[in-house]
């Protein structure tokens, strides 16, 4: 049997590939482009691009696709062959430097937030050559970022880019004030957690919401659901132990390093989780993952649902965001070290990203806002949807010491004393976990947990980088025209702490007294998607985000109506399927329950004059709802049509939240109550309990 030692990125052009293929002076220019951001010399291009074809080719590869991410939320990719005509009637197999750098897809259909015009076609494809290549299905992939004619981003990578520039510059010159000159770069990473759900293919293609919309639109819950907790962490059962061993295969081929998987809270959902990796890689890295785990799934004649909210009634799937910052020495800035207390440039960088979560918590919300994780958020499941950061007792205890300007005596490491004396004495960790946080610290990195399980993971670390940018700057601006550093530095995180510790609880979130708690502190209760969205263009953003140059205004106002756009249009096709599964499925199978059942009432009183009491009352149930599913479909056809004619996309959003939304819920609260007395036989797809222990 293969070792993985063997196959892990096999099909990634990776340092070791281009080591091996690539001249020194080739390969040296091209590393100092990926490390340091010089310029690529176009005689490079080429050398890369002839090593990358042949080494592509003789893993089967006759195409290539520049690969990207614009505004859909998933990937798109062209794809174009390698073959060239000979003269003599013949192919050859050509692939250039200026193939490799730029490609030019047609922009005319993707999202663009009025950014291009539809008839405006040209769109631009640009190598970004700190993403490794791969091959996949016979093609090779190129990661690539995507920009319109005029120079706008039309994508996600761009932006991200962008934001780790912005942070990197300005941790550069905290650094440089503590003396630290050897750092030449400074990098946020990610290690994104990814929760899904696994189905039975056959029963997902009997059910119109699961095909059309990924989620359950109907579904009264079965006898059991997770209340027994018996599912978490539990034995994976054989059928999914398969999938997984196949899908960890795959992700390893391609360079991912998947590291961890089980079972999670819910019936039928799982976790995979990998090693955390540079933010933009680590972007690429999970697109690629969730496209994989679906296509896998198929093999095993399984569905993976990537959905927030896939089934009410039990917990929804989420994607959490460890994120941290690390110089090219290998230094984690936001290690505390052994003595938190006394490691300054810690404490500094702490208080940025204090004060930068505090300053920009509407960001960071809309920035995992969307028509799914609106389920999700505030469910107590998930974090709330009010931000709010979690250090733990020992952190707060330095940062309250710092703010009361008192020495703190801080505690040694407690041992875990578990009673058993052949067991092992181990150090607890300075802080629990608290997975009611929205953004946890974890030792050395934090956790932002509020991010959907379909979400692309750019667009919080865009936000979450910008805003830690911002605040670094501030400081940097503030210490640099300081005579006496230490001081000013002790100052400035006393002062960071004292103005912005609303932000920071390290209680219950799910509480709804912590809710209460949070607006008397003036933190922000972004609800929904709808209420979120609009602040990306307020002032204070916009002029932090141009400021550093992430996007122009254009690109903000653009993102706002894409988001929008994207948030209704969903919610519209749900709506829609919602109308089409009642009107054609669900009542017509009712109603045909309700008469085969009033048909044996009138038999047997014919025979026996017998008084049916059970089954009269149950026809009259049935005609009940029956009539209530059809007023309900009724209500929410209406609301349909009316929202059509709202040209407006904030208004539009407006009337999704609080007409849309709450008609689809009246037609679900029916249905469902329907399905619990409609014999099994006669109810149109799989009910939950088929679905959710089905595999």
């Amino acid at each position: 049997m293969e070792k993985v030692t063997e196959y892990f990125g096999s099909m990634v052009f990776d340092d070791r590939i281009m080591k091996a293929t690539l001249s020194e002076k080739v390969y040296k220019s091209l590393k100092r482009t990926i490390d340091r951001g010089t310029p690529l010399d176009i005689s490079v291009a080429n050398a890369v691009a002839a090593a990358m074809k042949d080494w592509a080719i003789d893993l089967g590869a006759t195409h290539y696709t520049h690969w990207f991410q614009p505004m859909t939320g998933v990937t798109a990719e062209k794809h174009d062959s390698f073959i060239s005509p000979a003269p003599d009637g013949r192919v050859i197999m050509e692939f250039s430097g200026k193939e490799l750098v730029k490609g030019e897809p047609d922009a005319s259909s993707f999202p663009s937030g009025g950014l291009r015009a539809t008839f405006e076609a040209r769109g631009y494809t640009a190598w970004d050559p700190t993403s490794y290549a791969f091959v996949k299905d016979g093609t090779l992939y190129i990661p690539t970022a995507f920009c319109s004619y005029t120079g706008e981003a039309l994508d996600k990578k761009v932006p991200l880019l962008r934001s780790m520039e912005a942070i990197n510059k300005q941790a550069l010159r905290i650094l440089k004030l503590f003396g630290n000159t050897k750092v030449k770069s400074v990098k946020t990473s990610v290690g994104p957690e990814q929760e899904y759900f696994l189905v039975d293919r056959d029963m997902w293609k009997q059910r119109k919401d699961l095909i059309m919309t990924g989620r359950t639109l109907f579904g009264a819950m079965p006898p059991k659901g997770q209340e027994m907790d018996d599912h978490y962490f539990g034995s994976i059962k054989p059928r999914v132990a398969e999938y997984m061993a196949d899908l960890d295969r795959e992700l390893w081929k391609l360079g991912i390093l998947a590291k961890t998987k089980h079972n999670e809270v819910a019936p039928a959902q799982h976790e995979l989780a990998p090693i955390y990796d540079t933010t933009n890689i680590a972007a690429d890295h999970n697109q690629l993952t969730m496209e994989v785990m679906q296509k896998v799934a198929l093999r095993h004649n399984l569905v993976c649902l990537l959905h927030e909210k896939p089934f009410a009634g039990v917990n929804g799937s989420g994607k959490h965001n460890n994120w941290s910052i690390s110089t090219d020495q290998g230094e984690n800035l936001l290690s505390p070290g052994e003595t938190p207390a006394e490691n300054a440039q810690f404490l500094l960088f702490l208080a940025a990203v204090i004060k930068a979560v505090d300053d920009y918590q509407d960001l960071l919300r809309l920035s995992v806002a969307t028509a799914g994780n609106d389920h999700r958020l505030g469910a107590n499941e998930a974090p709330p949807a009010v931000i709010s950061i979690f250090l733990g007792d020992e952190l707060t205890a330095v940062l309250d010491a710092i703010e009361k300007d008192k020495p703190y005596g801080g505690t040694a490491k407690e041992k875990m004393k578990l009673g058993v004396d052949v067991l092992p004495q181990f150090s607890k960790d300075s802080t629990d976990r608290n997975r009611t946080s929205p953004f946890a610290f974890t030792g050395n990195k934090f956790e932002f947990r509020m991010l959907g399980s379909s979400n692309s993971i750019s667009c919080a670390n865009i936000h979450l980088n910008a805003a830690v940018a911002e605040v670094l700057r501030q400081f940097a601006d503030k210490l640099e025209k300081s005579k006496d550093f230490n001081k000013a530095l002790h100052d400035l995180i006393r002062k960071t702490i004292k103005e912005h510790k609303r932000i920071i609880f390290n209680g219950n979130g799910y509480d709804d007294a912590w809710i209460a708690e949070a607006e008397k502190r003036g933190l922000m209760n972004l609800k929904t998607t709808a209420d979120a969205m609009p602040h990306i263009c307020d002032k204070k953003n916009v002029d932090m985000l141009t400021s550093h140059g992430i996007f122009t205004e254009a690109e903000i106002f653009s993102r706002r109506d894409i988001m929008l756009e994207n948030y209704i249009k969903t919610v519209n096709i749900e709506a829609v399927t919602m109308i089409d599964m009642a009107r054609k499925e669900i009542i017509p199978a009712v109603a045909k329950f309700a008469a085969d059942t009033a048909n044996a009432v009138a038999v047997k009183k014919s025979v026996s004059k017998a008084a049916c009491k059970y089954e009269t009352k149950l026809v009259a149930d049935l005609s009940e709802l029956i009539d209530d599913m059809d007023s309900a479909a009724a209500a929410l056809e209406k609301a349909v049509a009316k929202f059509r004619t709202i040209d407006v996309i904030v208004k539009a959003s407006e009337f999704i939240r609080d007409t849309v939304l709450p008609a689809m819920d009246r037609l679900r609260s029916a249905a469902d109550k329907a399905e619990t007395i409609t014999a099994e036989t006669y109810w149109p797809f799989p009910a939950y309990d088929k679905l959710l222990f089905g595999v």
